[in-house]
């Protein structure tokens, strides 16, 4: 998906993940990150957010949760992070990152309320009365008040299967006396999923937006005055402007950190990619060379592949997509034309954390890389520094 723009923008990441792969200091299934363009990216975002006076959260699951790389962006500016799940903003606690919103789109266990309360969390996303009561009660307990975000869904809104959830307007009117009763938590603010999608390579709001709006309306009517609007969900310095417009405060990037929106696919935006994978041929079989696998991702969408032994002998090679439901023991390339061993290289839309795939850091890649760390997929240090020989 990603693969003709990153040989464009940035084949220096393809040229040292060759080598990475070639001495023996990776293994197959394992992501490469170019720590400096994830700053510079990090830098762009954080500079068009202030411009248009929007609040961001970084977001890190895409890239594994990966300590180095959210430190990293912290020191370009966005000094929060947005935690998918309540064990994602345990991680990302633990290595110092600041917690600006947690439970969207997965919300807070009963039993884990307490450990996320001590994180000290700016806010948290609440799908229903239920789960504001069970926060308030701990909060009311620890003696502190938390701001809670709560997430709308109408019947129509956008909703990915396995994220349903969340407040319609009219169950927002029934229950909103009971929410303002609660002791301990305060409504801040309203969120939806996802509040842009991409189509023809142009991006526009989803329903959800709407629904947000009216919700607004009716809190404002209520009384509330400056609530936050957060509206993730393909947020990049190309569609900022366009979530501004249509009044969110809050944005919330992840895949234009590495580059890697559906925006990024063929255009020359501010953000570059940061992101490769990186496999071996295991053996051919059939007039199909098979890739060890255990990081590809459903939703990829690639459609070819760099292979060979050398920079001097990549070539690219199609790519057949692995079937839902499959375990990806293997990747599929659609050649015999490779030799065992050699290194394959994709760049594709990823989600990290769900797999099981290693994460390498590489910093210094315009003049003396050095590989700072490798990672399991959700933010463990494997191994420390280690010396790259970029002859």
């Amino acid at each position: 998906m990603f693969l003709e723009i990153t040989k464009k923008r940035n084949y220096k990441l393809i040229d040292i993940s060759l080598k990475l792969h070639q001495q023996g200091i990776i293994d197959p299934n394992t992501y490469v990150l170019d720590l400096d363009t994830i700053k510079e990216n990090a830098s762009m975002l954080n500079k068009e957010a202030e411009r248009l006076g929007m609040e961001l959260f970084f977001m890190t699951k895409q890239i594994g949760r990966n300590p180095a790389v959210a430190n990293t962006i912290v020191e370009a500016g966005i000094k929060k992070a947005v935690a998918v799940d309540p064990w994602e903003a345990i991680t990302l606690s633990k290595a110092g990152i600041q917690i600006g919103h947690v439970g969207h789109l997965v919300q807070i266990p009963k039993n884990m309320i307490r450990t996320i309360l001590k994180l000290n969390p700016d806010y948290i996303t609440v799908f229903s009365y239920e789960n504001a009561k069970n926060i308030s009660d701990i909060a009311n307990e620890m003696g502190k008040s938390q701001k809670i975000f709560l997430r709308i869904a109408e019947e129509n809104d956008y909703i990915y299967y396995g994220q349903e959830g969340g407040f319609t307007l009219s169950r927002l009117v029934e229950d909103i006396k009971k929410l303002e009763a609660l002791k301990a938590v305060e409504i801040s603010g309203l969120t939806s999923f996802p509040c842009l999608l991409i189509k023809e390579n142009k991006p526009s709001v989803t329903p959800n937006v709407a629904s947000m709006q009216k919700a607004n309306e009716f809190l404002k009517e209520k009384g509330y005055e400056h609530l936050e609007l957060n509206m993730p969900s393909a947020t990049s310095t190309e569609t900022m402007r366009l979530l501004k417009e249509h009044g969110a405060t809050q944005g919330e990037p992840g895949h234009a950190l590495t580059g890697t929106t559906p925006l990024h696919t063929e255009d020359f935006l501010k953000e570059r990619p940061a992101m490769t994978y990186v496999s071996e041929v295991s053996h051919v079989s059939n007039k199909k060379a098979y890739v060890f696998g255990g990081g590809f991702y459903p939703r990829s969408h690639m459609k070819c592949a760099l292979v060979g032994s050398s920079s001097t002998q990549l070539k690219k090679v199609p790519v057949l997509q692995n079937e839902l439901g499959h375990i990806d023991y293997y990747g599929t390339l659609d050649t015999d034309c490779v030799h065992v061993g050699d290194t394959a290289i994709f760049a594709f839309r990823t989600q990290v954390f769900v797999t099981h795939a290693k994460i390498a850091v590489i910093q210094g890649l315009s003049s003396s890389p050095k590989l700072i760390g490798i990672y399991d997929s959700v933010g463990n240090l494997l191994s420390d520094e280690q010396t790259i020989d970029n002859e």
